[in-house]
């Protein structure tokens, strides 16, 4: 749990950096490497499942509805607000007890290892696709890159299914982050139009 949780807490803090590093003139209808959502989109989403979502998670309570309606980058304060929540929400999973047991009910259930494990697959390749919508890098340590790139491979399949994920992208050589990337469908080397 200690590994995994670093991993979280790098992740989150990098995702931090990318979400204030997003100003005014990122147009909001900006597009993104998630074809079908734009940059208000993919940020409330990101700041949704990857924060609330994360927290609640952890704490095995529903998300409000409150929080799945809001519109997140309607405050001038997202970023920070953002932050915020991120540093409550990996405060959540620094308990043990987090990391134990299932999440959710019945046949939805899953080992809360790989609830978490699923969450920092989110931040990192939804704070790529952020970085990437506005010019930026999401750069995480090696350590952390191997284990987005295992929570992939082991969950690409089942991504695909459901329409997470679209077909991998031949990324010849491509190792580490560069190959969760390749592996969930993203173009490593996607820009955004000039």
């Amino acid at each position: 749990m200690k590994t995994e949780h670093a991993h979280m807490t790098e992740c989150a803090a990098e995702a931090a950096r990318v979400a204030r590093g997003i100003t005014a003139a990122h147009p909001a209808a900006g597009a993104t490497p998630c074809a079908d959502w734009d940059l208000r989109t993919l940020i409330n989403h990101w700041v949704l499942y990857t924060s609330h979502g994360m927290e609640h998670r952890a704490l095995r309570t529903e998300l409000p509805e409150e929080l799945i309606a809001r519109d997140f980058t309607a405050d001038a304060d997202w970023p920070e607000r953002y932050a915020a929540q991120l540093d409550r929400a990996v405060a959540a999973w620094s308990d043990p007890a987090a990391w134990e047991g299932t999440i959710g009910t019945g046949d939805s259930a899953s080992p809360a290892a790989d609830v978490a494990a699923m969450l920092v697959e989110e931040i990192a390749l939804h704070g790529w696709d952020v970085a990437r919508a506005t010019g930026q890098e999401f750069r995480i340590s090696d350590a952390a890159a191997g284990y987005v790139l295992a929570n992939v491979e082991k969950t690409a399949a089942l991504y695909r299914q459901y329409e997470g994920f679209t077909d991998a992208v031949d990324v010849p050589g491509a190792t580490g982050f560069t190959r969760a990337l390749a592996l969930s469908g993203r173009d490593p080397h996607w820009r955004p139009a000039a």
